[in-house]
């Protein structure tokens, strides 16, 4: 850990006065988000580049942060998708036999600021009180009247498209092997396997990994997609990916959604879970404080199995909204009781809101990859 002698001070500032005083470790300047946490113990690297986190600012309940540095296989997406990370403690000593660099090269890497020092049990207690709230952490000044002028400007996430900023440009097929930004083009390749569409709202790519090991190829579709566009390549089944913000701001996704629903088995993971909600016809909402960790509990209505699971998601589908329709409600979150996953009866389409995909976290709803695939194996088809 760098002497504190030797840090520069960094400011955290929410948008009801509460001021939180650090240092920086990585980065400079000025950050503006929505301040939420992340529970998880491991698994900063995933955090840090998962395009789900796009417009926020995140800070870590776990005291040491970058232990174990940063590797190049881990990655969630080619960038770091928060806005700045926050975090008790930093280690710029890593020890293990993967890491490549420190915490602290990679957030300079990406442009993005890492701050240290703040009291994050305090902030997290904070934030679970009154809710994720807009903020601004600052490296360069500690006039906090201006600091506050831009927080009170910054619009937060409701109502706000953020899928634009992370979703792919023009279609390509997933190949693991290849770099980010060198896709192969749209083309299926000959051979065995099921094809699968997936409409990119910020997707992971643990679930491309995951797709890929069932057999899938996979063609992945920007956000902005039409629903013809899809079902020209004539795929055997439709994913609907996890991605950042307010799921009622993707109209177009929604409206793609609406138009592919009943044509191929769908799945729907997080966003696209919520996506999917709304395409039905149901309604969405805002949670105080989100989840975000890899430790929440999700009772599996069919089985009345109990999985641990992952999950990083603000928004949530009402289930009232959803009550009058041909669906089957088939998870809830043990701690809140809120709607975690949905099938509708009379088409194959389902959704759950947390992350089988994991990565970081455990593996227990691995196996709704495979009931995806028993859907495709259907060969449901308009």
């Amino acid at each position: 850990m760098i002497s504190p002698w030797k840090r520069a001070r960094a400011f955290l500032l929410l948008e009801d006065g509460t001021l939180f005083r650090g240092y920086t470790f990585a980065g400079q300047g000025r950050a503006l988000g929505e301040v939420v946490f992340n529970t998880g113990m491991t698994g900063y690297q995933e955090v840090l580049t998962d395009p789900s986190y796009k417009g926020q600012i995140v800070a870590m309940t776990y005291p040491l942060t970058g232990n174990y540095g940063i590797n190049d296989e881990d990655m969630e997406s080619a960038a770091v998708q928060v806005e700045a990370f926050i975090v008790r403690e930093y280690q710029d000593f890593p020890s293990n036999w993967r890491s490549n660099r420190t915490l602290a090269d990679f957030l300079n890497e990406h442009g993005k600021i890492g701050i240290e020092g703040i009291d994050t049990r305090a902030l997290t207690r904070h934030i679970r009180l009154a809710g994720a709230m807009r903020g601004i952490v600052a490296t360069d000044t500690d006039d906090t009247g201006r600091l506050m002028d831009q927080v009170m400007g910054f619009p937060g996430l409701n109502g706000v498209d953020l899928v634009q900023h992370v979703t792919c440009a023009r279609p390509y097929l997933w190949d693991r092997s290849s770099q980010p930004g060198s896709f192969p083009p749209a083309q299926w390749k000959e051979g065995p396997g099921f094809r699968v569409a997936a409409i990119d709202c910020g997707i992971k790519f643990n679930i491309l990994r995951k797709l890929e090991d069932e057999g899938c190829q996979i063609m992945v579709f920007p956000a902005h997609a039409c629903a013809e566009e899809i079902m020209a390549c004539d795929p055997d089944g439709i994913f609907l990916s996890n991605g950042p913000g307010d799921p009622a701001a993707v109209h177009y996704v929604i409206d793609t959604v609406r138009n592919l629903l009943g044509k191929r088995p769908m799945f729907g993971i997080c966003l696209g879970h919520q996506i999917m909600g709304l395409a039905l016809g149901g309604r969405t909402f805002k949670l105080k404080f989100g989840h975000r960790g890899v430790n929440q509990p999700v009772k599996d209505l069919t089985t009345g199995k109990v999985e641990i699971t992952s999950q990083n998601h603000g928004f949530c589908v009402d289930p009232e909204s959803m009550k009058n329709m041909p669906l089957r409600m088939t998870h809830f979150n043990l701690n809140d009781n809120t709607l975690e996953g949905m099938e509708h009866l009379e088409i194959p389409a389902f959704s759950v809101q947390y992350h089988p995909e994991a990565s970081p976290g455990p593996h227990d709803a691995s196996y709704l990859f495979k009931r995806f695939i028993e859907r495709m194996e259907g060969g449901h088809r308009e």
